[in-house]
């Protein structure tokens, strides 16, 4: 007996469910930043932990429970660290986090050491560590609108390279890495990012609206990027989806593969022109 995947056409995916499911993440993600930047804060710890019960199973497999257990209590340290005590809590949280792995994993024997060990570290990077961009962006003035900000301008790319992918792809950008993006998507996601940065820049911050188009360009190709470092890491783990958890979409780490690494693109960015 032999099963066949649900062919979504162009879009890849369910994409009622996840419009559904992408609504309801951004409804949740307004309420907490807005009724108290300390929810966002629990918000992001909460899919922190997600995220390295996904990147526990398909990224570093074979790890014992105690290993397991550990890296799901180290990713919400570190972003809490974060909210408490800035890039310094960060840094060094995510120092000892290394250490107490490195220390842990003796337990263990020297069996596949270096690989649970090198693995481990990278998913605290890839998770927690670059999450906590966005707490931090959440802890400065005016720092719920900046979230906001950085949050529309990521999914600007995924809509604009989405559309105008659908309607006009037909030259694939990386067919080997992700068949699914295209060159016309790609300038979709162009022409969006630069609309929706010049409008946020005008009407929310008050500033020259060519910072906005600057920020917009860059942070479209910083998620690009990111989409494609995912997809990258996926085909080398042999697996479609990270996880299951969200209809439409996969696991958690589908839905922030762009977030994360923008998390610090905007802080960065925001650091210069706001």
């Amino acid at each position: 007996m032999t099963t066949t995947e649900t062919d979504f056409g162009k879009a890849g995916r369910n994409l009622p469910a996840a419009i559904a499911v992408g609504l309801g993440l951004f409804i949740t993600l307004i309420v907490s930043l807005f009724a108290d930047v300390r929810f966002f804060a629990i918000l992001v710890a909460f899919a922190t932990v997600l995220a390295m019960r996904e990147l526990s199973k398909t990224l570093v497999v074979g790890l014992s429970p105690r290993m397991l257990i550990l890296l799901q209590i180290l990713a919400p340290i570190i972003v809490v660290a974060a909210a408490l005590d800035g890039v310094t809590g960060l840094v060094i949280t995510f120092i000892a986090s290394s250490l107490l792995v490195l220390s842990v994993r003796l337990l263990d024997g020297e069996e596949a050491y270096v690989h649970h060990v090198t693995r481990s570290v990278f998913a605290l990077v890839y998770a927690p560590v670059l999450a906590s961009f966005a707490v931090l962006l959440s802890t400065q003035t005016d720092g719920a609108w900046k979230v906001l900000a950085f949050v529309l301008l990521t999914a600007a790319t995924d809509l604009g390279g989405y559309v105008a992918g659908a309607i006009f792809g037909k030259h694939l950008m990386a067919p080997t890495i992700s068949p699914k993006k295209s060159w016309e998507g790609f300038a979709g996601a162009l022409v969006l990012q630069l609309v929706v940065g010049t409008l946020l820049w005008i009407f929310v911050f008050d500033q020259s609206w060519w910072e906005g188009a600057i920020v917009g360009f860059v942070m479209m190709l910083s998620a690009t990027l990111g989409d494609l470092i995912e997809s990258m890491i996926k085909r080398d783990l042999g697996v479609k989806d990270m996880g299951t958890l969200l209809p439409g979409h996969g696991g958690v780490m589908d839905r922030l593969d762009s977030l994360v690494i923008n998390a610090f693109v905007a802080w960065v960015l925001f650091s210069i022109f706001l």
